[in-house]
Order: C-alpha cells, then structure tokens, then sequence
C-alpha cells in the first residue's frame, strides 16, 4: 500500500540518508557472487570436482542481496505493492493507508531484527557452526538483524517523507 507511481506532488521526497552504501554493497555482492561461481564452474570444468564452499557462501550473499534490495525498494518507494483498490481511493486515503503500510512494515521488520538477533545469540553460545566450511554460523546469521534493522529505518524514513509530502 503506497502512493502511485507517478509524478504528483503527493509523492514523498527522496530519502535523506544517501542509498550510496547499498548501491556499493548490492554491487560488491554481485560481483563476489559471479566470481565464486566462475570459479567453481572452471574448477569444476577442468578437474571434474567442485569446491563444496561455494554453495554455502553463495546462498549467504543471495540472502543478502535480498534483503539490500529490500533496503533500497522501500528508501526509494518502489516496493511490491497492490493498488488495484488504492488507486481508487482519495489522495488523502492514499496517504494514510501509505502511512499505515510504513508503520507495518517497520513493524514487522523490527519483529525480525529483535527475534533473529536472539538466534544469532544462540548460535553463538552453543558454537554452531556451518555445514560446509565449518566457521561460526552466526557469521552468516549476523547480517539478518542488521540488515532487517537497516530495512525497518528506511520504512520509518518512508512514513516521515509521506507523512511531509500532506
């Protein structure tokens, strides 16, 4: 539930923290993700083998590009959304239900940094680790609570610019 995409002046301003730092990191991401799997697959080519790593730490920054991209969708006010029935509404309504799915957003995306930091903790105390390379699993896991945290800020920074473009 958001605004329209179009070029009304009720549509909420650009997002004040610069998306820089995401534009970097889904970038960085994609590039490490392409490299590993050249590699694997000339390894796998010439030797008939493959690094069993590879896959884990693929999955690893697949799940982070999801949810960098998640960061930016909502900063930018292009996430999924149905407006079949928003659409038919009232400006004014438009705005509120705009603000209400910010406000659930946020909600459910702090919900997730919260209950996935107490995993993380858990994964630490009992020294979990991954199935293929054996290092901390709370490695991996971290980034779920910081990353969620980061999406949950950029909702509540689309509440505010929707709640200013009234």
């Amino acid at each position: 539930m958001s605004l329209p995409d179009n070029d009304s002046t009720d549509q909420p301003s650009k997002p004040r923290v610069p998306l820089a730092i995401e534009d970097i990191l889904t970038a960085a991401v994609m590039g490490a993700l392409a490299l590993i799997t050249f590699v694997n697959v000339l390894v796998r080519y010439f030797t008939d083998q493959s690094f069993a790593w590879t896959e884990e730490i693929s999955v690893f920054l697949m799940i982070v590009l999801a949810l960098v991209g998640a960061s930016v969708a909502f900063a930018r006010n292009h996430h999924i959304r149905i407006e079949f029935f928003v659409n038919r509404c009232q400006p004014r309504t438009q705005r509120l239900l705009a603000e209400i799915g910010a406000w659930l957003g946020a909600l459910l995306f702090f919900a997730i940094t919260i209950l996935s930091a107490r995993l993380v903790w858990d994964q630490y105390i009992y020294e979990e680790t991954s199935p293929a390379i054996g290092v901390p699993q709370w490695w991996y896991s971290i980034w779920l609570p910081l990353l969620a945290f980061v999406i949950a800020c950029r909702l509540l920074g689309l509440w505010v610019r929707t709640r200013k473009s009234a």
